[in-house]
């Protein structure tokens, strides 16, 4: 019988890899932007891949070095999440079920209850449960919540994930479309950019709710600061069928269409949902080099409809993989994305590939980087790259017979085979726990200020809690019985 070999201990494997200096990895597998490859290593030195080629010629590259030898793990880019709301996560189980649009009934009391304390819980809790999931980039749309947004910085910075950090810039006088009339928001726009110059881990973007939160001149003047600050504007847009009424009925144009018209689409613009699109509005977005956040889960969790990504990914339209706060996972994540374009598009026309499996590691790792201005910094294993990667366990009941890596990641991966979670050459997460802080104690803490802010805020919901409903069905039940 052939034995395999024996699983490294754990214990030793954690100490080499946060011992100080540079580290020499050498694991089973590593997910280049080509596919998976056998035999190489990497060389992680001051937070960035100093060399990834195949193992004997970084050994000889690197004769001080002691290798790490990694049997069994896959080394990959971790997930980046194009779409996130960090302040959000107090609520997350209370938008099962619901319509559209609910933003307006949920997320807007929810984050106005929120004080410094509850908003930097909330905004830590959602960083821990993305790097669980392997994200090691959020990109946050930014808070409705009446707090300084360093609040969400330093809770994403304690956590140890790299952040993409928006300011809302809302400035329509229309509480309707959630605008707050501010004369000043071009001022803090401008500040904000400059606000987190040099950080290692945060990174300024502006954004604006929807397009009819913003007058045009805002629209038009965050387009250009964020161009020129070489960062990303985050607008949900033609997300709802409301909205997208709303839009025609008020300028005769739909929602992308009347950004494109005000010069606001562009490279600079990362437009969230874009789940009603027009073939037009396909050609100003690939015309643009505008970049799209899909994201499928919330698409199925709030009956959206659904992104045509395998069809942007054809016409090269930028795009990347976004939770919007729902779940996070990234392995499910790109399973819901690759399921989706099936369900939505692949079904009717007989696409039994649906993009085929590397399409959407792709967009969930490099495409999202892309996507939210992190390009030339993140989303890949190569030279110069910061080191922001995972260790996946491959000798799983669910990975071990390996035929096609990539498809089998998006079918079969899950977070319980995450090791470990690097985000900038440092260690931040093991086996689901972070390195150097006390994540049960957080999640304590953050159960206890959830129940109070949900209490005091003034959320609206369609339909009962599952359980009521149960409740309600067996009485109906019980009435029809008598």
């Amino acid at each position: 019988m052939n034995q395999s070999p024996p699983a490294p201990d754990p214990r030793t494997e954690l100490g080499l890899l946060t011992a100080p200096g540079p580290l020499l990895l050498e694991p089973d597998k590593v997910l280049l932007p080509e596919g998976p490859v056998d035999g190489w290593a990497v060389v992680v030195r001051d937070g960035r891949f100093e060399s990834v080629a195949p193992a004997a010629t970084v050994r000889r590259a690197h004769p001080g070095l002691r290798a790490v030898r990694l049997p069994g793990r896959l080394l990959m880019p971790g997930f980046v999440d194009a779409h996130h709301h960090l302040t959000q996560s107090f609520g997350a189980a209370l938008a099962f079920g619901e319509p559209s649009e609910i933003f307006r009934r949920v997320w807007v009391p929810l984050e106005g209850s929120l004080d410094e304390e509850s908003a930097y819980t909330a905004a830590k809790l959602a960083a821990l449960e993305a790097l669980r999931g392997g994200f090691t980039t959020v990109t946050d749309a930014g808070t409705r919540a009446d707090v300084d947004v360093e609040v969400v910085a330093a809770a994403a910075r304690d956590a140890g994930i790299r952040c993409v950090l928006g300011l809302v810039c809302n400035d329509a006088d229309d509480d309707a479309a959630g605008g707050d009339g501010r004369p000043d928001i071009v001022e803090r726009a401008e500040k904000h950019l400059a606000r987190y110059d040099g950080d290692p881990l945060v990174r300024a973007s502006l954004a604006v709710s929807i397009p009819e939160a913003a007058t045009e001149d805002t629209l038009r003047a965050t387009a250009r600061l964020a161009a020129e600050a070489g960062a990303v504007v985050q607008i949900h847009v033609n997300e709802h069928l409301a909205g997208v009424e709303r839009s025609l009925v008020r300028h005769g144009l739909r929602p992308l269409e009347h950004l494109h018209a005000v010069g606001a689409l562009g490279p600079q613009l990362l437009a969230a949902h874009a789940t009603l699109l027009t073939p037009r509005e396909l050609t100003l977005l690939a015309d643009t080099g505008t970049a799209v956040s899909y994201n499928a889960v919330a698409s199925a969790w709030k009956g959206n409809a659904v992104a045509p990504a395998t069809a942007m990914a054809e016409r090269g339209i930028r795009f990347g993989l976004g939770t919007d706060g729902t779940r996070g996972d990234g392995f499910r994540l790109a399973e819901a994305a690759e399921f989706a374009q099936r369900l939505a598009y692949g079904l009717a026309g007989g696409d039994s590939s649906c993009g085929a499996g590397w399409t959407w590691l792709e967009h969930a790792t490099r495409g999202g980087a892309d996507a939210v201005g992190l390009g030339a910094l993140t989303g890949t294993v190569a030279p110069g790259t910061a080191a922001d990667f995972l260790l996946v366990d491959i000798d799983t009941p669910e990975l071990a017979l390996s035929w096609d890596l990539p498809w089998e990641l998006v079918r079969r991966g899950n977070r319980d085979q995450i090791a470990a979670v690097f985000v900038g050459g440092h260690l931040r997460l093991w086996h689901g726990r972070p390195t150097d802080w006390d994540g049960a104690a957080l999640v304590r803490r953050a159960v206890e200020l959830a129940r109070a802010t949900v209490a005091r805020a003034e959320v609206g919901r369609a339909h009962p809690t599952s359980t009521a409903a149960r409740a309600r069905h067996l009485e109906r039940e019980r009435s029809t019985a008598r």
